[in-house]
């Protein structure tokens, strides 16, 4: 019988976010969020389209748009996350925000999330961005698995997920409170081994 080979990997990732890794796909730049984007990020934040899934309360304000740029900032230096804004390339308007905002350096896996301006939904903008940080993710940061977590209600962004490889991974029962109000949660998920994606 042949036995299975089993390929170690170095257990800690050796991550570098800097200099900040500007992407670009064949109609976005994907760049570094600055002060400059405090406006549109406030909108993305506040605007109740966008943040119909994401479970978590919407910015009411200048003040929290700008601590969440501080906390941004503070995870590329410690290297522990690290986020893109998405712009249009004739354009510096920022249109939405693609991440890895949870970064398990043991285990080489990160949880990816995402946001867009409704004025850009149905153009496969989301998923162009997706494309080219999942393969980043695999081939330039070393992750072995990458993660979203999702309302079950969000089918949009399941069909995205699943559009770009994604398998449901575990489906937990009223596992997140928010509002009062205890909701279910789907993890997806996607193996290096299994993505068509490179750079």
């Amino acid at each position: 019988m042949q036995e299975k080979r089993i390929i170690k990997q170095t257990c800690m990732l050796a991550l570098n976010f800097k200099p900040f890794p500007v992407l670009e796909t064949d109609r976005l730049i994907l760049r570094k969020i600055t002060k400059h984007d405090i406006k549109d990020l406030l909108f993305l934040r506040s605007n109740a389209d966008v943040m119909l899934y994401l479970d978590t309360a919407k910015a009411n304000g200048t003040r929290e748009i700008k601590d969440l740029i501080t906390k941004i900032d503070t995870g590329l230096k410690m290297n522990t996350a690290i986020g893109w804004g998405i712009s249009l390339k004739d354009t510096e308007e920022l249109i939405g925000t693609i991440s890895y905002h949870r970064i398990e350096k043991d285990h080489h896996r990160a949880e990816i999330g995402y946001i867009l301006k409704p004025a850009y939904w149905q153009k496969g903008i989301t998923s162009e961005a997706l494309t080219s940080i999942i393969a980043y993710g695999f081939y330039k940061m070393n992750l072995h698995s990458i993660e979203a977590t999702v309302n079950p209600a969000n089918k949009g962004s399941i069909r995205l997920l699943e559009k770009s490889g994604f398998i449901k991974e575990a489906y937990f029962k009223e596992n997140h409170c928010y509002n009062g109000v205890f909701l279910d949660s789907a993890v997806y998920s996607l193996l290096k081994s299994h993505s068509t994606n490179n750079l």
